[in-house]
């Protein structure tokens, strides 16, 4: 498979323009030769200006999936181009919504997951079920944002089969518990053309890539499968993004990555040699579930609460 994820800065519940940069995009990566590409999380709505919305705020800008305008607009544009997309948005079904994630092809709707953590808005429902489907002759899984901090999550769906997991994310330079992590100066942002360097050293260190190296590698590395992680640049709402949408293979090794503040993509090739040559392949097959499956199956109280939106 020849893989594409792309990154770009959206704006704040403009599904035309969005819908337009995903466009652009998907036409530039199938001029590439991509066959797959993937945007990130809640990319046609925006992410972060939602904590903001009433009830009735964020049902405005909800979708059915399938039958909506966005997803049918996505589902031309991997028409005119032969290619699948994968896309974030808000779901509504019935009196439910949700943060999904679709993939569509020419022919229409192939899959779709629904946020398992959510907490940008209380009025979100979560998930309550782990997608893996077929693509491209590909097992393919996705998880968003935060369902991939919850480890447990990525050795499910890759249990189910998953030979490639889609990660999108709005993610990085937020405050954390952990050393080094936290807001990047609006200054470096608008001053990036005249001193790139600087904004890439913050991008680049824990408050962005630094700390996305401590567990994205890992959960590929692992479980033995190909990761497709996504990320907004720029600005999300108030909150400024590091991007550094990649590519990871089995091993836990970057295989492509974009380092441009600028709207973009990246490609990988993707085989399938490497998952059965992978150490997250005999780690699966040594497994002995008798030994922890009441223990990782014990009832608990679940809690999703950034500390970035604490401090709100």
């Amino acid at each position: 498979m020849k893989l594409a994820v792309a990154q770009f800065e959206p704006k704040d519940g403009d599904k035309a323009y969005n819908l337009s940069v995903i466009r652009a995009l998907t036409a530039q990566a199938k001029e590439q030769g991509a066959q797959v590409i993937s945007f990130h999380e809640m990319c046609i709505t925006a992410y972060t200006h939602t904590k903001d919305l009433s009830r009735s705020e964020i049902t405005a800008l909800a979708e059915q999936v399938p039958g909506g305008d966005s997803t049918e607009v996505l589902t031309r544009v991997a028409k005119e181009n032969d290619i699948a997309i994968l896309a974030g948005l808000i779901e509504v079904e019935q009196d439910m919504l949700y943060n999904t994630y679709v993939c569509v092809t020419q022919e229409g709707l192939v899959a779709k997951h629904r946020k398992l953590h959510p907490f940008i808005n209380t009025h979100l429902s979560a998930g309550n079920e782990y997608c893996v489907f077929d693509l491209g002759g590909w097992k393919c899984g996705i998880l968003i944002c935060y369902d991939n901090n919850i480890i447990e999550n990525v050795r499910a769906t890759t249990l189910l089969g998953a030979e490639l997991i889609f990660a999108p994310h709005v993610t990085g330079c937020t405050p954390s518990s952990m050393p080094g992590r936290g807001y990047v100066d609006d200054k470096l942002w608008q001053n990036r053309h005249n001193d790139p360097e600087s904004l890439r050293i913050e991008f680049d260190g824990p408050k962005g890539r630094a700390w996305l190296m401590r567990w994205l590698p890992a959960r590929a590395y692992d479980n033995g499968v190909y990761y497709a992680f996504s990320n907004p640049v720029g600005y999300d709402g108030e909150h400024l993004k590091n991007g550094n949408s990649m590519i990871l293979d089995p091993y836990g090794e970057v295989l492509s990555e974009i380092k441009s503040f600028d709207d973009g993509i990246t490609l990988a090739t993707l085989t399938k040699d490497k998952l059965e040559l992978a150490g997250g392949f005999r780690y699966r097959k040594a497994r002995r579930p008798e030994l922890y499956k009441e223990i990782i199956g014990k009832e608990h109280e679940s809690t999703t609460s950034p500390i970035w939106l604490k401090e709100k």
